[in-house]
């Protein structure tokens, strides 16, 4: 009986013990929130969305369309906080069609403070004093919680007049002002008739007029190719299922949506390689023109060719990375022997622009170019350090480079988007760079003045005023 008793009193001791114990640790967690705070910011409590969605579609509508003009609203504070967004356009240095480029540093200073004030401090100082121009941060999707593709209205309204597709989504508008952004339609050159300069013939091109455009230019893998990219696929926010963000039921996007004519109409989205949401980059819709030297596809993902670039865009990047949402609104499975081969030799042939002061090697020809663009060559190959990865004739030099962003400033939320370290960025080409405003991988430098004053920051350069002019003048030559 005693043995008995001691035993009973040991097990009533020990679940005692470990019901108190629990009851500590739960009580030392309340104690301390920013620990489980820390866990779920950082690393998010599922990485899968949710397939089955249990509110109506009519509800999300409804609920969407009353929170849109408050997270516009919010956006639009956002750029006008980072930037001057006036229209100053150049009087003399336009895109390939003739819209003029916008000139002048965009970025915001804090008051007081000079380009070349700030340029004379060291990157601790500046993270250390919080001078960091907000320009220069990470830019957030204008919902960063939700993403998803979001087009320019010109865009939206060209395709509904040719096609009747709608990309319009009721949650959401572009809030970019259009001055900003690539020229609309733009130019097609291709590598395989260099003579006959642009072959847009001014028009966007679609399933409305792919055939009539191209029919006896391309041959028939090519032209076939063009076929699929014009052809809409089912996308995250735009499918025939009520889990959609738009009105109707859509067929969804196609490639050349977002890579209008090869181009691109700065239509932005988010990257679906990280997770959570909020350390998600937000992602400004590359060039395709000169696809066929690059090495590597994808502003950070380092894709080693444009047919795995081409599949992975329509079997993953089109549904944030998730396979079971992919599957659940349609994903289209394309055949790589033909489709996928097919579409990317149409793209291998889409060419960059015309430099008239270009040599053949690349480099800028001295009887064709002015003083200042030469000085401006110089600066680029030496004290600017551009070349070091932009490597004359593309200005590229097929790599991915981590800038280390991070050194100038504390990680900070920005509506929605955790700005912290931006990690490996591929180097994109420069050729044709009046062409393809905003820049960096997210958009958040609006024109080449603002690269310049950030490359300036970023690498430690200290360049003169005379400096920044003379490299802006050679750039415009690429």
């Amino acid at each position: 009986m005693k043995t008995k008793s001691t035993n009973q009193y040991n097990r009533i001791k020990s679940l005692v013990a470990e019901k108190y114990f629990s009851a500590a640790i739960t009580v030392s967690l309340l104690a301390l929130p920013s620990f489980a705070q820390k866990h779920e910011h950082e690393r998010g409590a599922n990485s899968y969305a949710p397939v089955a969605i249990t509110e109506s579609f009519e509800s999300v509508v409804k609920r969407m369309k009353a929170a849109k003009g408050g997270i516009e609203d919010k956006h639009q504070i956002l750029l006008e906080n980072r930037y001057d967004l006036s229209d100053r356009p150049s009087a003399d240095f336009k895109m390939s069609r003739g819209k003029p480029v916008q000139s002048g540093v965009r970025v915001k200073l804090s008051d007081g403070l000079t380009w070349e004030e700030l340029s004379g401090l060291k990157p601790d100082e500046i993270r250390k004093q919080q001078l960091w121009p907000k320009g220069f941060l990470p830019l957030p999707h204008p919902n960063h919680a939700e993403g998803g593709m979001l087009f320019p209205k010109y865009h939206i309204t060209e395709l509904k007049k040719q096609t009747g597709r709608d990309l319009e989504r009721f949650d959401l508008d572009f809030v970019m002002p259009d001055r900003f952004l690539p020229e609309y339609p733009p130019a097609i050159y291709l590598t395989t008739r260099p003579d006959l300069g642009d072959v847009s013939q001014g028009e966007v091109v679609t399933t409305d007029n792919y055939f009539r455009l191209f029919n006896g230019l391309l041959n028939p893998k090519q032209l076939d190719g063009l076929r699929l990219l014009v052809s809409p696929v089912a996308q995250q926010q735009f499918n025939l299922t009520g889990d959609r963000r738009s009105i109707r039921p859509s067929l969804g996007v196609t490639c050349f949506d977002c890579h209008v004519n090869g181009h691109t109409n700065a239509t932005t989205h988010l990257a679906g390689d990280a997770r959570p949401q909020l350390f998600r980059h937000r992602i400004d819709t590359p060039s395709l023109r000169g696809v066929n030297v690059q090495q590597i596809f994808g502003s950070q993902r380092a894709l080693k060719s444009i047919e795995d670039f081409t599949e992975f865009e329509q079997r993953s990047a089109y549904f944030d990375g998730d396979p079971v949402i992919a599957t659940k609104k349609g994903v289209s499975i394309l055949e790589r022997g033909s489709e996928v081969h097919f579409m990317a030799e149409l793209q291998s042939i889409l060419d960059f622009p015309p430099a008239p002061k270009l040599s053949w090697d690349g480099k800028l020809d001295p009887d064709k170019a002015t003083k200042q663009e030469m000085r401006g060559k110089k600066i680029f190959f030496g004290k600017a350090k551009c070349a070091s990865c932009h490597q004359a004739p593309y200005y590229t030099d097929g790599l991915m480079h981590n800038l280390q962003t991070e050194r100038f400033f504390e990680p900070v939320l920005i509506n929605g988007r955790m700005a912290n370290a931006d990690g490996a960025i591929k180097t994109f080409p420069l050729r044709g760079i009046k062409d393809s405003p905003p820049y960096l991988h997210d958009g958040r430098l609006l024109t080449l003045e603002d690269t310049i004053e950030f490359f300036n920051l970023t690498l430690g350069i200290a360049l003169t005023g005379e400096e920044k002019a003379d490299l802006l003048s050679f750039l415009k030559c690429l």
